[in-house]
């Protein structure tokens, strides 16, 4: 089942990633990132970094899309500018270089030797596992309070300058 999750989770993940960059429309591209973020965040909660994947899917997939979704609506879509290409050479040169990627990751794949089979469970499964929710809101609202109440009146302040931003466009 774990190994049908991921396969699942994998091949969305890299499906979503190309089309991030093979859309043409800004809009498309940033919702096909947040597929593939999401779908990382699987991945991370396989790994039973739930902390990891919980920070992935806020901060990532959750506020900074969001920003970059509203700086894309803020730019004006309506009338884009097509602009010749001025580099000659860049499809051949890129076609040349993703085929020498490719050429390198076979090699590199056909040399790697099969990971060790972990007999002690997953990495989180211990109790006094220091990466688990648990140990890390534990430390982050004991030890580092104040830095932690200073990035939110950071973020805060943030979130105030882009609404008067936004407020004078229109």
């Amino acid at each position: 089942m774990d190994y049908f999750l991921f396969s699942v989770a994998a091949i969305i993940a890299v499906v979503s990633a190309v089309l991030v960059i093979v859309q043409r429309n800004p809009m498309h591209s940033a919702l096909y990132l947040i597929i593939t973020l999401l779908c990382i965040a699987v991945l991370y909660l396989q790994l039973s970094a739930q902390f990891v994947a919980a920070v992935q899917v806020i901060v990532y997939a959750g506020a900074i899309m969001v920003l970059f979704l509203f700086v894309l609506m803020l730019l004006d879509q309506e009338n884009p500018i097509d602009t010749p290409s001025t580099l000659r050479y860049q499809n051949p040169v890129a076609a040349v270089m993703g085929l020498l990627l490719l050429v390198e990751l076979l090699f590199l794949s056909a040399r790697a030797q099969p990971p060790a089979v972990l007999t002690s469970g997953a990495p989180g499964s211990s109790p006094g596992f220091p990466g688990s929710v648990e140990s890390v809101a534990e430390s982050m609202f004991t030890r580092y309070l104040f830095p932690f109440e200073l990035t939110s009146v950071l973020l805060l302040i943030g979130m105030v300058g882009v609404i008067v931003l936004a407020k004078r466009k229109l």
